[in-house]
């Protein structure tokens, strides 16, 4: 944790100085169209098993600034462990997806590492690692930190964000909003899920402040984005606007019982607005989870299954334009 802070202090103070920009939240807004249908993301980022003792699944997307580069996990044959993070990428935003590369040791580990999720910058890999060595027990939330933001496979040893953020219960789905907007709350704030006592529900949205030292502070119960179901994966957009979830009963055994749905807000210091379920073309018959806003605010990434035609979880994307 202590190298994390280090880190971070450097980083903040680099930042400063080119992060003399308008701020976000400047006027009212935007307003969108409705999401287009889905679409899968193909066989390349999809993987399908032939091995019938192992299914497939691939999910928690995360796409970077650029687009260029989805990083994602997976419990594909030839990865380090169970589930594995991996990247694709892509010459430009019209190009088709590369071949996925394992993003190796130290991000992965013979358990399980998933749901990545990028800082603004490119610097930071957020993701959930399963009972690492010095964790807190079960999931807790993990980060890694690159010098070179286009080299996707120059990560340095992962830290464990420490006990503001993570406990014994499970603690997942990070989404770290830089929060440039000096007039409402200064601090970087990560959102994530957690499954500790307290609750709601099976799980809940909690945030944590960054403190100046690059550790993160005690979280706080996010209650107008928490519910009695199971609510998960917060994706906040970068200008802190809007927030995409899913939610849903945690019943394995029932289909169709988790979807995505979105909160939105005019300014970052005021409260969210009570989260509203994604129409049916983003929705559909099956689980619809792990929603990840790109940087333009018009294209959303996605996981849906079980049964998808390359494995048992496959990826999606939609979009919408500027109204």
């Amino acid at each position: 944790m202590y190298g994390f802070r280090a880190i971070v202090t450097c980083v903040l103070l680099v930042a400063l100085s080119v992060m003399l920009i308008a701020s976000p939240n400047a006027g009212a807004a935007p307003a969108f169209s409705d999401w287009s249908p889905r679409v899968n993301l193909g066989p390349v980022v999809n993987s399908a098993c032939s091995d019938v003792v192992l299914t497939c699944s691939d999910g928690g997307p995360a796409i970077s600034k650029d687009m260029l580069s989805l990083f994602f996990h997976s419990n594909r044959p030839g990865g380090v462990g169970n589930f594995d993070l991996y990247v694709s990428q892509r010459k430009n935003v019209d190009a088709p997806w590369g071949p996925p590369v394992n993003l190796g040791p130290p991000i992965n580990t013979p358990i399980v590492e998933s749901v990545p999720a990028l800082s603004r910058d490119g610097h930071w890999l957020f993701f959930n690692s399963l009972n690492r060595p010095s964790g807190f027990g079960g999931f807790d939330i993990w980060a890694s930190f690159r010098k070179n933001v286009h080299d996707d496979l120059a990560w340095q040893a992962p830290v464990n964000l420490g006990s503001g953020v993570n406990t014994a219960s499970g603690d997942a789905g990070a989404s770290f909003f830089e929060n440039e907007d000096a007039l409402g709350v200064p601090h970087p704030l990560l959102f994530f899920n957690s499954n500790r006592p307290g609750g709601l529900g099976g799980a809940d949205i909690y945030v944590s402040a960054q403190q100046p030292d690059g550790s993160f502070g005690p979280a706080e119960h996010v209650l107008e984005l928490s519910s009695a179901a199971s609510d998960q994966r917060p994706a906040i957009r970068f200008d802190g606007l809007e927030l995409f979830l899913f939610r849903g009963y945690p019943n394995p055994a029932v289909i169709n019982e988790n979807d995505i749905w979105v909160s939105t807000r005019n300014a970052v210091s005021e409260p969210w607005g009570t989260p509203v379920k994604l129409g049916p073309t983003v929705n559909g018959d099956l689980d619809d989870v792990r929603a990840y806003i790109a940087a333009d605010r018009k294209t959303l990434f996605f996981e849906s299954g079980p049964r998808e035609p390359f494995g048992d979880l496959d990826m999606f994307m939609t979009t919408r334009t500027r109204a």
